[in-house]
């Protein structure tokens, strides 16, 4: 390896490491505030019982804990591929494999199809360890985990499969688009992900979600019927309303919408609604009410085009990405230093080494913008709630989720900006005040 191969593969070793030293900080300072905050303030004792705070903490320390060896765990995987040449003899890999299947090496989206599968497969075998600590041993500990062994397994061969057949075609498609687009490739390899990605947001819903969870009809009843009219009142084109049966999954609950284009559904998790919970002998989700104002805040996304926001700032980082991949990739020193011999440029390893290794820092910062944008959108829909008269009922909400769910409700202000796409809870709560004395004085 040559000095310049050697700098290109410090480099990106660095921008990993250094991304890693950063969180790791910022959930250093977050233990701190768990560990030392350990007696309920009064200002949280109107919203948490001592119970409740304690368990919170306890739940954030361990989560906090296990997201630290997580992420070194990663930095040491990614070392290792880096430092020992595992791309290019997967690549290598690959090309033997085509060849058992009379497919010349030459065939390059052949090829790449096949690397991706192997590069998919090596990589759920080796989180594998990190999800099965998550699920049955973290959230299991605290109450959440609700997923038996064999829905588990079930669950994540079902993953595999359909990361499977949407990543294939879509590799196939941007490989053969940049081998022949020629000098426009940029424009045509972005209509393709913009076509791509209204295409998923499309079916999801209907054909994607379906496959991991069991939706049913939520019942007629005063609940569906306030539902109805909210939706009717601020002409929402409601097509259903479903339950989705979170529960056998997890005890965390949520709502949403889905529907890109035309008529559109709204999804209550099963533990979202109200009931009493026989083992641990307390009532647990919301009732009519404040599912109503969850509802509001959901339907305060639509009405302030949150999605159709995202999405265009969506397709203007995918612009900026491939056009800085066109700028990049043809550069050889990316491929001789990860042990490629000279001449062979795969398109595939150089999308992933360009948009994922070399743009690292580029897309650290750009998720740090999009999260805060993502708080601004939050609040925006909290104040579109408070608007329609629901800000005692989504604030009873929010706390009983914090609580449900084990929100620990206080948070690093510098690890807080970096990570919550929410704000936290007593923002939350904060601004909903703010608001209503607004919206009364107008």
């Amino acid at each position: 390896m040559t000095l310049n191969e050697s700098i290109i593969v410090w480099l990106i070793f660095l921008f990993s490491l250094s991304e890693y030293l950063w969180e790791l900080y910022l959930s250093l300072r977050q233990l701190k505030i768990y560990k030392t905050n350990n007696t309920i303030s009064d200002e949280l004792k109107a919203m948490l019982t001592e119970e409740s705070f304690k368990k919170a903490r306890l739940y954030g320390i361990d989560r906090t804990k296990f997201k630290i060896v997580k992420e070194f765990y990663s930095v040491v995987i990614t070392s290792v591929i880096l430092f020992n040449g595992w791309i290019y003899v997967a690549w290598h890999k690959s090309e033997g494999i085509a060849q058992t299947f009379n497919i010349s090496p030459d065939r390059e989206i052949f090829v790449s199809c096949i690397f991706m599968t192997l590069v998919m497969f090596f990589n759920f075998v080796v989180n594998l360890p990190c999800v099965i600590y998550s699920t049955f041993i973290l959230e299991e500990n605290h109450g959440f985990n609700k997923q038996t062994i064999g829905f588990f397994i079930k669950d994540q061969l079902k993953s595999q499969v359909l990361s499977l057949v949407i990543t294939i075609p879509s590799v196939s498609a941007a490989v053969y688009i940049i081998l022949l687009g020629g000098n426009m490739f940029v424009i045509y390899l972005w209509l393709f992900s913009t076509v791509a990605t209204l295409l998923l947001l499309t079916l999801y819903p209907t054909f994607i979600a379906p496959l991991f969870d069991k939706f049913v009809t939520l019942p007629d009843g005063s609940l569906r019927k306030s539902i109805e009219n909210l939706a009717s009142k601020l002409n929402f084109s409601l097509s259903q309303i479903y339950i989705v049966e979170g529960s056998k999954r997890s005890a965390h609950s949520n709502a949403y919408f889905s529907g890109f284009l035309g008529a559109k559904r709204i999804v209550l998790f099963d533990t979202l609604l109200e009931k009493y919970d026989e083992e641990k002998k307390v009532t647990t989700g919301c009732t009519e009410n404040e599912i109503l104002g969850i509802l509001a805040h959901e339907l305060g996304h639509w009405s302030c085009n949150h999605i159709y926001k995202s999405i265009a700032l969506t397709e203007l980082n995918l612009m900026l990405l491939f056009s800085a991949f066109a700028l990049i990739f043809k550069y050889s020193l990316l491929y001789t230093a990860l042990g490629f011999p000279a001449g062979q440029e795969p398109v595939l390893i150089g999308l992933i080494v360009v948009l994922q290794l070399i743009l690292a820092p580029y897309n650290s910062l750009l998720s740090f913008f999009a999260t805060a944008l993502s708080r601004k959108f939050e609040f925006e829909a909290d104040n579109f709630a408070v608007s329609l008269n629901y800000p005692n009922e989504l604030k009873s909400a929010l706390i009983k989720l914090g609580k449900d769910n084990l929100d620990y409700p206080i948070y690093d202000k510098l690890y807080s900006a970096w990570y919550h796409s929410h704000p936290t809870l007593l923002h939350r709560i904060e601004n909903i005040k703010n608001q209503s004395v607004k919206t009364k004085k107008d």
